[in-house]
């Protein structure tokens, strides 16, 4: 299984889905594409789009704090392909 990030914060609706369909297109079935959002929107899209598409939502996370230490509030959304 392998991982893919898509960065869609500063984006507004329907950027981060357009962006994650972009990224998980040819990919094969079991890979995990996770979306990081600053947008609100992302944490109901996302998984609106795993049950169009027929994908999995694995988790959604609320971020306040980046790895690098900067601030960020926001949400990554996980996603495994079917």
């Amino acid at each position: 299984m392998t991982g893919t990030l898509v960065d869609a914060r500063g984006l507004r609706c329907p950027i981060p889905v357009i962006r994650l369909a972009a990224a998980a297109k040819g990919l094969p079935a079991g890979t995990e594409l996770t979306v990081l959002s600053t947008d609100p929107a992302a944490k109901l899209d996302v998984p609106a789009w795993c049950r169009m598409r027929g994908h999995e939502h694995v988790a959604t996370h609320e971020h306040v704090t980046n790895l690098d230490g900067s601030d960020w509030t926001g949400w990554s959304v996980t996603v495994r392909l079917a």
